[in-house]
This record gives structure tokens, sequence and C-alpha cells, in this order.
């Protein structure tokens, strides 16, 4: 195995330990053991647990647009896009059930310790929230995208949440078929105000 791809290798086992167990809980030696490097090999790569967590947060950033770019071609409307992300939590509801949500877990356990790589975190979700925020804009909602972006974000995260807390798929799929219903609504009001202005 090249070094790169020892690399990489670390960078996915210490992206999956520190969503699974948290950041601060998973230690150098977790790590090195469950990529089978000794202490020594795995120095060679990264020095620190910190540069380890800075690669994370680029791999996960780099992940999700990578993420959004797939939307983006297979769905030919914006309503189609935003469904997209909101299918998101059925579609990862066993591991959202178990951990959480993957950016919003690491966000608040940095914040937490105030640790100084909190902000680098934070802006994955401001990925999402551009993102969304274009959608709803391209769909007729230009004057509030940004702030329909947040609350879709917000009601993501709180469904994440919750479903950590009771392991409930149930409601998962409730809040996600509530969710569907606030996007017609969107749509319809969109469309209404497309026709009164033509």
């Amino acid at each position: 195995m090249s070094a790169s791809e020892t690399r990489q290798q670390i960078v996915e086992v210490a992206d999956r330990l520190f969503y699974e167990r948290g950041f601060e809980a998973t230690s150098f030696a977790d790590i090195a053991k469950q990529v089978g490097l000794s202490r020594g090999n795995f120095y060679y790569h990264f020095k620190t647990k910190d540069e380890i967590l800075g690669a994370v947060i680029a791999q996960r950033r780099a992940n999700t647009i990578a993420l959004l770019e797939g939307w983006e071609s297979d769905a030919a409307s914006p309503a189609g896009r935003i469904l997209s992300f909101v299918h998101m939590l059925i579609a990862n509801r066993t591991r959202i059930m178990a951990h959480g949500c993957p950016v919003g877990t690491l966000c608040n356990e940095l914040a937490k310790l105030d640790h100084a790589a909190g902000s680098q975190a934070a802006a994955l979700f401001s990925v999402f929230r551009e993102w969304l925020a274009r959608q709803f804009a391209a769909l007729g909602h230009a004057a509030d995208a940004d702030a329909l972006a947040l609350h879709l974000l917000m009601r993501s995260q709180g469904v994440a949440a919750l479903a950590t807390a009771f392991r409930d798929e149930s409601f998962i799929r409730r809040e996600v078929a509530d969710m569907e219903c606030w996007l017609k609504a969107q749509c319809r009001a969109a469309s209404g105000r497309s026709r009164r202005s033509a």
C-alpha cells in the first residue's frame, strides 16, 4: 500500500471513529490499531490528532460537495434536489439513530471543547446552507431563500437529535413526510407568486 493510500485509510478510519465514539474519546492508538500501523509508522503520516481532525473535516467537505453535485445531476428540478436533502434522513436512519448527524455531533463536541477546528466543522453546515439557498432561489423564493435553507437545516438537525434520543424510525418517517408537505407548500407559494407577477 502506498503512503497516500495509507494516509487515506487513516483518515477514513478516524472519520468513522470520531463519528461513532467522538473526537475526544478516540486516541491515536485506537486509529493505529484499526489501520494496522505501529505508532512509529502512524506518526510518519500524522503528528497530532488535530492534524487528523483537519484531514477528516476536509474529507467530509469534499464528500458533501460530491453528494450535492450528485443530487444536482440526478434531479431535474430544485424541489427534487431539496427532496434529496430531506430524504437523507431516511437513507441514513440507522446511523443517525445510533450516533446522530455526523456534522451536528462533531460541531457540538468541538464547541464544548472550545476547539480551534470548531469553525471548520461548522463550515460543513454552510455548504448545505448555501446549496439549499440556491435551490430555494431557483424554486422562486429568492427573497427568503436563506431563511428557508436555515429552517430546513434546523428541522433536519432536530429530527436527527430526537431520532438518536428515541431510536424511533417511525418518528423519522413521519417528520420526513411532514417536511415533504412543507416543501409542497413552498412550491405552491412560489408558483402562485409567479402567476401573479406574470
